[in-house]
């Protein structure tokens, strides 16, 4: 599965030598160091979209390259590596945002996002509610205990199709895969998840604005 939502914040629920590429890819993010950032990105793919371990900006590399006006030839790199446009800092910040309250026009009509689903706001903040309490439902205690920083779902609306987006929860063995199924008023989030312990089996939820269905479970 090739997307990714990372939920790590916290140092400790990572092994040392993954925390230490997090924080070099951080540092080198907030130097403006875009050599360093793509080499890393080159060959750790799946970092793309996390912020510092212990960090309280939440800033990912495409917001530090929004705050850098990095030249456009940075930005479409970390685009084309899996960047989201949708993906929200600690104030609620899309990098198109962050661009344009520093002023880099040029930065931000590269940021500006590409929408490939339509679903309105109040729709989509509704069904994420739902979610995160069907992971909550499922998997609370490890959440707490990872601090993790479970899916938003704006960053879906970027994703062509229904490809999946994989969340995985540590010490569940498993996660939770989820797709848009629809899109607009009627859109329907479909959610699976996994939990490989002793007595541990497979759930699958259809989510909406109105709440959340159990359709499936026991197919692991």
């Amino acid at each position: 599965m090739s997307l990714v939502w990372d939920g790590i914040t916290t140092r400790g629920v990572v092994s040392e030598g993954s925390a230490a590429e997090r924080h070099r890819l951080a540092d080198a993010a907030k130097a403006y160091d875009w050599t360093t950032v793509l080499a890393l990105l080159h060959e750790h793919p799946g970092l793309v979209n996390t912020t510092r371990p212990g960090g309280v900006s939440l800033f990912a590399p495409l917001h530090q390259a929004a705050h850098g006006n990095a030249p456009p030839g940075v930005l479409e790199a970390l685009i084309g590596l899996g960047a989201w446009r949708m993906l929200l800092n600690a104030r609620g910040e899309r990098p198109v945002d962050v661009a344009e309250r520093c002023g880099h026009g040029r930065a931000a009509e590269i940021l500006r996002p590409v929408l490939r689903r339509r679903v309105p706001a109040g729709i989509l903040a509704a069904m994420q509610a739902h979610f995160h309490a069907v992971i909550r439902g499922r998997a609370d205690d490890l959440v707490r205990k990872a601090s993790l920083r479970l899916p938003e779902l704006g960053p879906l609306l970027e994703v062509p199709g229904d490809e999946p987006v994989w969340f995985a929860v540590p010490g569940m063995y498993g996660g939770f895969a989820y797709r848009l199924r629809s899109d607009g008023v009627e859109a329907v989030l479909v959610a699976e998840s996994w939990c490989r312990v002793v007595g541990g089996s497979g759930q699958r939820h259809e989510i909406t604005s109105a709440g959340s269905r159990l359709v499936e479970e026991g197919f692991v």
